[in-house]
């Protein structure tokens, strides 16, 4: 299979045009000073705003994208965007101010724009104190879903920064995301631990084979994250990465959290009063500390005032595709032995609403396939110390704990006969596509899917972990390390690549590796289901 087949032709020349055109600098991920209003600007670099961790774009609708961007100081974002390169015809927009309260981080949510179509953007800041005062720009680009059946392209992936393997220029930086940009998609899930707060990071670490990795060292990084400025910290420093910037620019992204955004496997019962690298022995302050820094920045499209924190949502993608966006992070209840015989509030991992809210998704969905993104694998036992588990797996047996909520979700997709249901996750530090088959469970009151599994990113490699049988996971393919917290040296590093044909709707999922090397292959055809139809 061809890895550029499935891209439209148009879009590859655009942004080779756009490359030229703009003067992106590849290397930084940003282009060179083209002024945008009269020559009575000012443009002495020492006065002007700064763009530092360079732009973002987040959540793109048929006819809508959010545009993220973080000033130096006090200022107000300005957007344009157009449909070519050379930016002959640009809308302007004037966005949000970046204000301290925020990190000087703002968010825009571009509208009203073409389905389907390349969008160019540029972002500035205008300073607060003098209006005559912008920075340079910084361009991206991206497409807008389509209205129409196309061939699909989507990645997907998790953990970013963990276990102190940081970004080590010697080695590239984290090089795993130019592997990403070049394969072009038209979006990126990250399935959650965009940063590790817990985790510090030291200029040396030892790694295998007697290697060194050398880190990029900030004041942030250095310790836990507990104050505000801390956390914050974290997601500047993967910024500083080159690559991840360039990445950032030119890939949409869908983002989740998991529990490195705060603290390891935090839930109520979370207890830090032995951890001696904690002056801030109160959870719910991490987490609130936490959340409020991953909201800065992450290019998430707020909910509404009901529950602005909220990070489950569906991105669709025309009739081919809806992505159910879900959190298994927020509403868990205490992390326990997990063994609880029947459901109640002690056994809540995705919570009464949100599963409410999925069963609805997963019923009028109108896409071929129904693709839930999970911050964590369904089973795969992820312990939570020794009598303690993480996820909702806990063993082999009859579904007990909190995958008692599981049963209620599988047997509804089944009674409602929602077919090509396929679920994405990562979490586990190794990558791998397991098909869930009820004549292999404990539990069989469900429809068979497949899970695939992708990551690290930039973090130590694990794995593999015990199956759980409850749901009967059959591995069709892993790969892990022979030792736990492999350095990126190893190149234990995995990301997922997913085409859709536009014709046929077969899915094909790609395993790859650091270089963006195909490690597995499988293709799905898609069954036959309310509404379903081939080709257009």
């Amino acid at each position: 299979m061809s890895e550029e087949s499935n891209k439209p032709t148009h879009k590859k020349n655009s942004r080779r045009q756009f490359i030229r055109q703009s003067g992106l600098v590849v290397a930084a991920g940003v282009v060179a000073p083209r002024i945008l209003a009269a020559p009575a600007i000012i443009t002495r670099d020492a006065v002007r705003p700064k763009l530092e961790q360079g732009i973002q774009i987040g959540d793109v609708q048929r006819h809508g994208a959010m545009i993220w961007s973080r000033s130096d100081r006090p200022a107000r974002m300005l957007v344009e965007y157009d449909l070519a390169p050379d930016f002959r015809h640009p809308v302007k927009v004037r966005g949000p101010y970046a204000l301290q309260t925020s990190d000087f981080t703002a968010r825009l949510d571009l509208r009203q724009l073409p389905s389907d179509r390349e969008i160019f953007v540029r972002v500035q800041f205008q300073d607060l104190t003098n209006e005559r005062v912008i920075s340079e720009p910084v361009a991206g680009r991206f497409v807008t879903a389509p209205r129409r059946r196309r061939d699909i392209r989507f990645l997907w992936s998790g953990d970013t920064a963990g276990q102190g393997w940081g970004i080590n220029t010697e080695f590239g930086g984290m090089k795993i995301y130019e592997a990403m940009r070049l394969e072009q998609p038209d979006f990126f899930i990250h399935c959650g631990d965009n940063i590790y707060a817990d985790g510090p990071i030291s200029e040396y670490q030892e790694a295998e084979n007697g290697l060194m990795w050398r880190n990029v060292v900030t004041e942030e990084v250095s310790k836990v994250a507990e104050t505000l400025d801390e956390f914050r910290g974290r997601y500047k420093y993967n910024l500083l990465d080159d690559n991840v910037r360039r990445f950032n620019a030119e890939v949409p992204q869908i983002w989740q959290w998991d529990d490195h955004e705060v603290v390891n496997n935090w839930s109520d019962s979370k207890d830090l009063a032995n951890d001696d690298r904690y002056s801030e022995k109160n959870v719910p302050t991490l987490i609130a500390r936490g959340a409020k820094a991953f909201l800065e920045y992450s290019p998430m499209r707020p909910h509404d005032s009901s529950e602005a924190e909220r990070v489950y949502r569906k991105i669709s993608y025309g009739d081919l595709l809806d992505v159910i966006v879900i959190d298994m992070r927020s509403y868990r209840a205490a992390n326990s032995a997990n063994d609880q015989a029947e459901q109640s509030a002690e056994t809540a991992f995705l919570g009464e609403e949100q599963l409410a809210w999925i069963k609805h998704q997963l019923d009028h969905s109108k896409a071929t396939w129904k693709v839930i993104a999970s911050d964590m694998p369904i089973g795969l036992v992820v312990r939570d110390g020794a009598e303690k588990f993480e996820n909702m797996a806990n063993g082999d047996g009859p579904a007990r704990g909190r995958e008692l909520e599981m049963v209620e979700l599988l047997r509804y997709i089944k009674r409602k006969r929602i077919s090509n249901v396929v679920w994405f996750t990562a979490d586990v530090h190794y990558c791998a596509a397991h098909y869930y088959d009820p004549n292999q469970a404990r539990f069989q009151d469900f429809l068979p899917f497949w899970e695939f599994v992708s990551g690290p990113l930039n973090a130590g490699s694990f794995g593999p972990n015990q199956l759980d049988n409850t749901f009967g996971p059959q591995v069709d393919f892993q790969m892990a390390p022979e030792a736990p917290n492999l350095s990126p040296f190893a190149g234990l590093q995995f990301y997922g690549q997913v085409d859709i044909d536009a014709y046929s709707a077969e899915m094909t999922v790609t395993l790859k590796d650091i270089d963006g090397n195909p490690v597995y292959r499988k293709t799905l055809e898609p069954e036959r289901s309310r509404g379903w139809h081939r080709g257009w």
